[in-house]
């Protein structure tokens, strides 16, 4: 089995990067380890409590994915890429681990192509595992795995997104319609641009039990955030993701070759040579992965992350603009109060009847507060940018670091 996620990945990352440079530098092994755990996290296993907490109401606490599901992901989202490609998941649930044994990706919708017509096609595919059509295709093809007695319990959805841009309210909106028909469901994310990378980006998530219930009451306002003590924190809950492979499958990477060694390969004479013995690549991990390309990644990031803060900002002066209404109209009813009842002191001084003094709420109306969801999404996409920004750098860095032991002078 390989562990998916950040921690499991930097590690990989570290010991990789160790590996290589201690073959040639065997004294420098104890100073990279101590360089590396230096730029680590101060506490992963705080990270991990949190994860536990948030996922103590859920009815399984981990994921596992079998490896023809991940390749499956992997080619639709590739192919569909730059478009957002969703599909569903089926497994079953079992002793706390959500098995997921097979996929099948939605029909995608024929668009055109020009630029008018992408955004539409790009919010139609992102909402298209709650649409009727797909609905019903997903229906059959259960109804299809049922007849030759393959898993066939829906157990949610996947979809792709590019550098983590997935928080908003279509992936809101699918994963509360799944949840609701079927509380043992998930979000399978793919990260297609992360993915082509060499590292394979697929997390898992669910919303939180809280979140469920503040949605379907569908009231977001200040005073029910407050009291209910829910923020952009309590949206998700991410629980770990593991590829499980077969026996037959793991014997079978076990046994193909690696790269011959050098004493092992003749030096070619001609060019006939060299087109009969091509060496091929082995599946195991390459000096490749060391590759220090930082700045694409990085920029196209922070264009995004700077993005998500001028919505952020954008929603926050709605409301501040909604407070400001507010203030006005409370001090229109504030004086228009305080006039009532010098009217009615004066009345009563000359043994009239009072006027009514809650006639305000018919003569004044007060502005509606705006749903804080918005707001808090955009807050939980700049956590997720940020994060995203935090480990992609903490790796890099372990390479920099590894270069800089093996370039440094003894």
């Amino acid at each position: 089995m390989t562990k998916v996620g950040q921690f499991p990945l930097r590690a990989a990352v570290k010991q990789l990067a160790v590996s290589r440079i201690s073959r040639r530098l065997p004294r420098t092994r104890a100073a990279l380890l101590t360089t590396l755990d230096r730029i680590s996290p101060k506490s992963p296993e705080l990270e991990i409590l949190n994860m536990t907490d948030a996922l103590k109401d859920a009815p399984f606490q981990a994921v596992q994915v079998d490896a023809l599901v991940a390749v499956k992901i992997n080619k639709h989202c590739s192919s569909a890429f730059p478009t957002t490609a969703t599909g569903a998941i089926v497994g079953m649930d079992q002793n706390g681990v959500l098995e997921i044994t097979n996929s099948f990706g939605f029909p995608s919708t024929d668009g055109a192509s020009s630029d008018s017509h992408q955004n539409d096609a790009s919010a139609a595919a992102a909402a298209a595992p709650r649409q009727k059509s797909n609905q019903t295709y997903q229906n059959e093809m259960i109804r299809h795995l049922k007849e030759v007695n393959v898993d066939a319990n829906n157990v949610g959805w996947y979809t792709s997104v590019t550098l983590g841009n997935f928080v908003n309210m279509n992936f809101i909106e699918n994963q509360v319609h799944y949840q609701t028909a079927n509380n043992a469901t998930v979000a399978l994310v793919y990260d297609a641009s992360k993915s082509s990378q060499g590292n394979l980006a697929l997390r898992a998530f669910r919303l939180t039990t809280s979140f469920m219930t503040a949605f379907k009451e569908g009231k977001f306002t200040t005073d029910i955030l407050q009291k209910s003590k829910l923020s952009y924190k309590d949206i998700f809950a991410e629980l770990p993701v593991t590829i499980h492979n077969s026996h037959l499958l793991t014997s079978f990477l076990h046994q193909i070759p690696g790269l011959p060694s050098e004493e092992d390969i003749e030096p070619p004479v001609s060019s006939a040579d060299l087109e009969r013995d091509q060496v091929q690549a082995p599946l195991h991990p390459s000096i490749d992965m060391l590759d220090l390309a930082i700045d694409p990644f990085l920029e196209k990031t922070c264009d995004l992350l700077i993005e998500s803060i001028e919505s952020h900002y954008t929603d926050l002066n709605n409301f501040q603009f909604y407070q400001r209404q507010l203030g006005r109209e409370q001090t229109k009813i504030s004086q228009w109060q305080a006039k009532r009842k010098a009217e009615n002191a004066q009345r009563a001084v000359a043994k009239q009847a009072p006027l009514p003094e809650d006639e305000w709420q018919r003569l004044f109306k007060l502005p509606q507060e705006p749903s804080r969801l918005e707001g808090m999404l955009n807050a939980k996409q700049v956590e997720q940018y940020s994060k995203q920004v935090d480990g992609f750098t903490a790796g890099i860095s372990a390479r920099m670091f590894a270069v800089r032991e093996n370039l440094a002078p003894q």
